[in-house]
């Protein structure tokens, strides 16, 4: 028999880049992020970073430079203390290095099988989020990549259930209902899954509520076919904290409205449903617990990094019905067992809970509540501030953590010139948005760190700025 060749590894010795790399994410890790960072134009990198893909390859130390030179600074720091743009990210230490042990070992978590011990890990997270919502111990979930895979994967497992049990596609064809502060995702999911959405009209807080959710239903079941008892909504999406202004909807009455008429309510907390873990704020979700499937990001407001989103079903039958898939190589797959690829719209999965997981047994729910009642309060203060303001007009009592007001007297460039000018002066990260048709401007506290006096006195130089 001829002796076996023992080829050397096509990519030579990588020790010293291992250890190169290491270096560099230990010294990130502890190190603060500069608030000055921020996009670049496309051909500028170019020109800075130079050719970096060639068939000869630049080496591991040139690799480095340019990351660290180029194109690190060309991106915004989400965990400065001092980005309070869109939903930022303020992970843990622990939770970011750890995202890096979750990646070396290289779990393929879709199924039990494969990924037992991680997916275990998980599931113990996922359990305290369900002891939040007040779901019995049967209910399951996952980790999505954010909160429009996992809004997608719950309105997909909503309109097979409801196949199951209707049958006939209804005239008129599937539609779900939301109200029009309802996140962009879920018009998203709509296009993907080829259903009509039933806009309900929300109340004068914002908020979808159960007698105009009734309302709507009842209006559109006598447009497309007076004559069926079962409404062609498959779904009804209430928000827990919408994304613009934090508001959530009135879950009592809309979980009521949607038992009675046998309709699957999914709740998209993807932002706000961190706060079910503030007793100061826990009140505002009472009717959660009535709920068909909910999602919230970690990477948002439960300091993890990204991506991560949790997914959760009541009901694990009709999840599984949905999502499962088959094939040759999968019909020895345990079908009992905890299988993630089983409850999403993914087969190929990362472990992405395990940074959350880590940060949340390292530190405990109670440093996590603390947490989030930090940037409740740090809002409320803010709030307070720019309510008693005389160059500053306070648009609506923040119901979360998310601070909306206006200049009067600003025209929109004038919003849009400040916001530039101090993102690049690193000052604040603070974009407008819009709210009843006038422009902003929008504030979102999800970082413990950020610090009440150092926002109001950016805020206090308004006047100042706009003298000059």
């Amino acid at each position: 028999m001829a002796e076996p060749v023992h080829l050397p590894s096509p990519w030579g010795d990588e020790t010293a880049t291992a250890r190169m790399v290491l270096d560099w994410v230990s010294h990130r890790v502890v190190q603060p992020s500069d608030p000055k960072t921020s996009a670049v134009a496309s051909d500028l990198l170019r020109v800075a970073a130079g050719p970096t893909i060639t068939r000869e390859g630049i080496g591991a130390a040139a690799a480095l430079d340019v990351f660290d030179r180029v194109l690190v600074p060309a991106t915004r720091a989400q965990d400065d203390a001092m980005n309070l743009a869109y939903i930022p990210s303020a992970p843990t230490r622990a939770a970011v290095a750890f995202d890096l042990a979750t990646s070396a070992a290289n779990v393929f978590a879709g199924m039990w099988e494969t990924g037992a011990g991680a997916i275990f890990a998980e599931n113990e997270a996922l359990a305290w989020i369900r002891t939040l919502l007040g779901w019995p111990d049967t209910a399951v979930g996952t980790f999505v990549s954010g909160g429009t895979s996992g809004n997608l994967s719950a309105l997909h497992a909503a309109r097979s259930a409801a196949r199951a049990r209707r049958g006939a596609r209804p005239a008129g064809g599937w539609a779900l209902a939301c109200t029009g502060g309802a996140h962009s995702s879920i018009r998203s999911a709509a296009s993907v899954l080829d259903v009509d959405i039933v806009d309900v009209t929300a109340d004068a807080g914002g908020r979808l509520t159960g007698p105009a959710l009734r309302e709507a239903l009842q209006r559109d079941s006598m447009q497309h076919d007076p004559m069926q008892h079962d409404s062609r909504v498959f779904a009804v999406v209430a928000s827990a904290g919408t994304t613009n202004a934090g508001i959530v909807d009135d879950l009592v009455s809309t979980s009521a409205v949607c038992a009675e008429l046998g309709v699957w309510l999914h709740v998209d907390g993807a932002y706000g449903g961190a706060a079910l873990a503030a007793p100061s704020a826990r009140g505002l979700f009472t009717g959660i617990e009535n709920a068909d499937s909910f999602i919230v990001d970690p990477h948002k407001w439960l300091f993890a990094p990204y991506d991560s989103c949790a997914l959760l079903y009541r009901d694990p039958a009709t999840a599984r019905a949905a999502h499962a898939q088959t094939a040759s190589y999968l019909d020895v797959i345990d079908r009992g067992a905890s299988n993630p690829a089983d409850l999403a719209i993914h087969l190929s999965r990362r472990a992405r809970g395990l940074p959350f997981w880590f940060s949340l047994a390292t530190h405990g729910t109670d440093r996590y509540a603390d947490a989030v009642e930090r940037s409740l309060t740090t809002a409320r203060d803010v709030a307070a501030h720019i309510d008693a303001s005389e160059h500053l007009r306070l648009l609506r009592d923040p119901t979360l953590s998310i601070v909306l007001f206006d200049v009067p007297g600003w025209q929109s460039d004038d919003y849009r010139v400040w916001s530039a000018e101090m993102a690049q002066a690193g000052e604040i990260l603070c974009v407008p948005t819009s709210w009843e048709g006038e422009t902003a401007l929008r504030l979102a506290f999800v970082n413990p760190d950020t610090e009440t006096a150092k926002v109001t006195a950016v805020l206090d130089e308004i006047a100042t700025w706009a003298q000059h």
